[in-house]
């Protein structure tokens, strides 16, 4: 039976326990200082693991199976806590000399250009020696023109101040730092026109930098075509998944229509990649061995590829799964072979690299290929069709209702929205998906014809045309998707137990399962309950550290708020983006845009001073008080300055009687620290908030 199958999955039950400990070691904040207590106690479970599988009595070794499991536990924590401490770096507090080399492809990021480097060396003051450290940072450097350009591979010298991101969890949902730590990032850092120069000596390239560099030159070859724009970054990201050419509004049209995950290169990909192989491989089949043979042939072009693609974590996932299954189909033709390979693969990933876990394109691809696996052949068995369309037609939407179910709670999690028209969606983006991978590939081989080529090069570019004209479409149908829902951590995990609970009742319908059902179910509305409870609006001011769009929130206790910028054309989908996760939470309405002067019940805003709750703020971006006086100063609560004024504190004493001063993350560090100099000599309270992150203060 299928149920005693799952009871037999030692692996399956292994990597739960690996996982848990890996989250429980997260949520606990546990670092190095508990390694030594951590290593101690899973020696000790093993010890007792070992003396439990000998023993004779059946009762003890019952016992088997949780002390197993209590070591996979333990060892979770050990492999993230060894991740956590090889990350971490204690960074110069002041600006440093360091050597690095650029591990991937330098993008450009506005006036600077991005790349993460590994910091080699950094040079000490007070010896003028160097000390190693071998730490990989996110840096930002500003064009030189008397330095030639860096590319992957390259050797720099560089003096800057290395940091930490702040967090901003609380606001936003999203905590940059911590993101970029579990992606193995130890600090970010910006250097200046000036202060960098090239190495003459380059780097010797890994094993990834070699691939990101082939991928580059693909890349090159497909801007030969003479492709649109739109055309060719989506192209970039289904063949090779170079997602750095992709504009925000082609984003914001694949996830309003929710197939956003189309444009990372995952397990959609891989799979029709490893159709299209077995296919051709098929009559190989047929020889004695043959199936030895197309196995281990479409292992290595499915490896190949990931080279190809530049050896991202989502391709090496979804080819590990894939390669996996692979191998499981040649000794097993049974179908929860599928589930063995998801799990080994899982399992694989997790011992490799713990903070994979906290990775989203993990949680979705694992859920979604769990849910295909699991739940998809119950979906498909409820309707036999005989229309060998129909039955085409009926796989397609049972495999998107799996993959939705399997995904959605992460999706409101991170998304804080749920795309209604998800069946229409897929229906159409998983066929015209196929054929523009096909098409590219054909397009590819058909290099050593350059005419041919181009002309075949109009068809693929009308193709997606195609495909994005139909998704803006579907984008702009009545209520294409539900935006005013959220979901904590704690809330995902009961809704997860919730489904499991009635998966495993679904397999055999017993009293006792249907109570563990409903129990799970109980646990999820009371916890949303008690969310909603103690997330209820309430009436208050905060400043938030969202780069570049300056605004203060004025929040009511019905539902209702407003943002009050200091430009008239603020970056509002940029600002709905950070902020939408924090105002759902909240319960908030969508704000409401003050740009101007403005009067409302509660609240108005003349001359870019607001007036709410008894508060007063003054929204400080141009230079409009600059040389003024006035014999009775205003008092206001709070002096917001943001980018646009260039002077300083003490000049304006004169006209505002200032409660607090928040410097705005807009601010180059030079008026921060100007500004922050003036408060301290002045004795007025200030706060940074790139460093503190958003702020709010309940009324």
């Amino acid at each position: 039976m299928v149920s005693s199958r799952f009871t037999f999955y030692p692996l399956f039950r292994l990597s739960v326990a690996l996982a848990t400990g890996i989250f429980l070691s997260d949520v606990f904040a546990l670092d190095g200082t508990y390694l030594y207590a951590l290593c101690f106690v899973f020696v000790l479970s093993v010890l007792l693991s070992s003396i439990f599988y000998f023993s004779k009595t059946y009762r003890i070794r019952f016992l088997f199976g949780i002390s197993v499991s209590l070591s996979f536990l333990l060892l979770g924590g050990i492999l993230f806590v060894i991740s956590l401490e090889n990350i971490h770096h204690e960074w110069d507090s002041d600006k440093a000399v360091y050597v690095a080399s650029v591990c991937d492809i330098p993008r450009v990021k506005g006036k600077t250009i991005q790349a993460t480097v590994n910091v080699e060396k950094v040079k000490d003051v007070a010896t003028g020696s160097w000390k190693p450290i071998n730490k990989q940072i996110l840096l930002y450097w500003m064009p030189d023109s008397m330095q030639p350009p860096l590319q992957c591979g390259d050797r720099m010298c560089f003096r800057a101040h290395v940091g930490i991101p702040m967090s901003d969890a609380d606001f936003t949902g999203f905590d940059y730092g911590q993101y970029l730590q579990r992606q193995g990032i130890s600090g970010t850092a910006i250097v200046y026109s000036g202060y960098w120069r090239k190495l003459l000596q380059p780097s010797t390239p890994t094993f990834k930098m070699q691939a990101l560099m082939l991928r580059e030159q693909i890349v090159k070859k497909f801007r030969t075509w003479n492709l649109e724009d739109d055309v060719l970054a989506i192209i970039s990201a289904l063949t090779v998944g170079d997602k750095s050419k992709l504009t925000r509004e082609i984003k914001a049209t694949y996830n309003a229509a929710g197939v956003s995950h189309i444009l990372a290169l995952s397990g959609l990909h891989i799979g029709i990649l490893s159709m299209i192989l077995s296919w051709l491989f098929y009559p190989l089949r047929r020889v004695c061995g043959g199936k030895w043979i197309a196995g281990f042939l479409i292992v290595g072009l499915l490896w190949g590829f990931a080279f190809l693609s530049g050896l991202s974590p989502s391709v090496i996932r979804a080819v590990t799964m894939f390669s996996a299954y692979v191998v499981a189909s040649i000794f097993s033709e049974d179908r929860f072979s599928g589930f063995s390979a998801l799990t080994l693969t899982a399992f694989i990933m997790l011992i490799y690299q713990p903070m994979y876990l906290f990775d989203v394109g993990f949680q979705l691809s694992f859920s979604a290929v769990a849910a295909i696996v699991l739940v998809q052949p119950k979906l498909y068995a409820l309707w036999k069709v005989d229309n060998r369309f129909l039955r085409y037609l009926w796989g397609l939407m049972t495999v998107s209702m799996a993959a939705q179910l399997g995904t959605a709670p992460l999706v409101i999690f991170y998304f804080s929205r749920f795309s209604t028209h998800f069946l229409l969606t897929n229906l159409w983006v998983i066929p015209m998906v196929s054929l523009v991978l096909y098409s590219a590939v054909f397009l590819l081989m058909l290099t050593p014809l350059p005419f041919v080529q181009h002309l075949f090069a109009r068809v693929v570019e009308a193709l997606v045309h195609v495909q994005n004209e139909v998704l803006r479409w579907i984008e702009h149908l009545p209520g294409a998707a539900v935006d005013d829902i959220w979901l904590d951590i704690w809330g995902v995990l009961l809704v997860y137990l919730f489904l499991g609970m009635t998966y495993y009742g679904f397999l055999r319908l017993t009293v006792r399962r249907i109570c563990f059902a409903l129990l799970a179910l109980l646990a999820v509305v009371s916890w949303h309950s008690l969310s909603i409870m103690s997330n209820a609006p309430r009436q208050g001011i905060a400043f938030y550290s969202v780069r570049g769009c300056p605004v203060v929130h004025c929040m009511a206790d019905n539902r209702h708020s407003w943002l009050a910028c200091t430009d008239s054309l603020p970056d509002m989908p940029r600002l709905c983006r950070a902020l939408s996760p924090h105002w759902n939470r909240l319960r908030l309405e969508t704000p409401r845009l003050v740009a101007g002067d403005y009067t409302t019940s509660g609240l108005s805003m003349r001359n870019q001073i607001v007036s709410y709750a008894g508060k007063r703020i003054c929204l400080l971006s141009d230079n409009r008080w600059r040389n003024k006086n006035s014999s009775r100063p205003l008092s206001v609560d709070y002096l917001y300055v943001s980018k646009g004024y260039q002077g300083g504190i003490e000049e304006l004493t004169s006209l505002f009687s200032m409660g607090m001063v928040v410097l705005d993350a807009s601010l180059s560090d030079y008026y921060q620290n100007k500004i922050a100099n003036d408060c301290v000599r002045l004795g007025i309270p200030y706060l940074l908030l790139s460093q503190k992150g958003s702020y709010r203060i309940l009324l």
